[in-house]
């Protein structure tokens, strides 16, 4: 046991620094957004996917294939359009016929064959296309008549979304959020940052950024990241500030009953754990604490809580409700002998 423990310290101390070496690459293409990168990479190194949501010009898009180049993964990118139909996600099988005269179906790989698929504008199609995500999102796997096809391993989905622009967009049933394991604001960037960016981009030159780990790396390191401890005071802290959430639940503080129409379920507290397990170890910590879980709270409690009118009347957001959350719900207590 003793031999395993100094096995996965060592690891997450070589990981510990890979990450810096990943966020050092990643500086050279993009200016700040630090939050945003951890909360990324925390959800690729637990099997996770992300939702990130800004305004256009955020370099949204070149943020996640240059993780891509980085990682080296397969990348590929779907532009979400109206007509857009489920067979350009998944595939499909077309008719072939031999030189002797023989028909058969093949089954030609839709976008969805790739380590990390980006959906660029993913509220821009119908749910019926959305929809094509769900099983791989999920199972990790897409189903094409009466054949099931693995996709490959790793494998995540990044989505975008722009919060600004509603006119001919589907918002995102409740079902496929849920499936995002973090929903990620991405935000404007400061005085400083903006300065950086166009001084960066009036040069001609295009800074290289050179690979750091291989996808049987990430494999290799998401086993690891999960065997990172959690004491069962983290747990019991977790399970309250998930059930604190939902409006019907005897433990909701009287803000959440008055403000909230419906909560997280338990996949959020299944995701708050990993979460928390990604921050410890990118800090090279073999077990986490609820700090770590505090973390990862509003990227991953966001887009599960539905506020209802009066809340938006009082211009209230799920972020403030979960800090206020956060605020009221004490950690756990180790009980002494006295």
């Amino acid at each position: 046991m003793a031999a395993e423990q100094r096995d996965l310290d060592e690891v997450l101390e070589k990981f510990k620094k890979h990450r810096a070496v990943m966020t050092e690459e990643l500086h050279k293409v993009i200016v700040g957004q630090d939050a945003v990168i951890d909360q990324i990479l925390a959800a690729i190194f637990t099997g996770g996917h992300c939702l990130l949501v800004g305004v256009p010009g955020l370099a949204k898009t070149l943020l996640v294939s240059t993780i891509a180049r980085i990682l080296d993964v397969s990348f590929k990118r779907i532009q979400f359009t109206p007509d857009l139909m489920p067979s350009d996600i998944t595939g499909t099988n077309v008719l072939d016929e031999s030189e002797t005269g023989q028909r058969s179906f093949r089954f030609v790989e839709g976008p969805v064959f790739t380590n990390i698929l980006l959906a660029d504008e993913i509220n821009r199609t119908p749910p019926k296309t959305q929809a094509a995500l769900l099983q791989a999102m999920q199972e990790r796997e897409v189903t094409i008549g009466q054949t099931t096809y693995p996709l490959p391993d790793p494998f995540f989905v990044i989505a975008t979304q722009n919060p600004i622009e509603q006119e001919g967009t589907y918002p995102l049933p409740e079902a496929q959020l849920d499936r995002f394991m973090f929903n990620i604001i991405v935000d404007y960037p400061t005085l400083d940052e903006e300065e950086r960016i166009l001084s960066a981009t009036s040069h001609a030159e295009k800074p290289e950024v050179k690979k750091v780990l291989s996808g049987k790396a990430i494999q290799f390191l998401q086993k690891k990241i999960a065997e990172v401890a959690v004491a069962p005071l983290t747990i019991k802290y977790v399970t309250r500030l998930v059930r604190a959430t939902r409006p019907g639940d005897p433990s909701a503080p009287k803000f959440i009953k008055e403000l909230v129409d419906w909560g997280a379920g338990p996949r959020a507290g299944l995701n708050l754990i990993a979460g928390a397990k990604a921050v410890a170890a990118m800090a090279g910590r073999p077990d986490i604490n609820v700090d770590d879980v505090r973390r990862v709270a509003i990227p991953v409690l966001r887009h599960r809580i539905s506020t209802n009118f009066q809340a938006q009347a009082e211009g209230l957001s799920t972020e403030n409700l979960i800090n206020r959350l956060i605020a009221e719900i004490p950690e756990e207590k180790v009980k002494k002998y006295e």
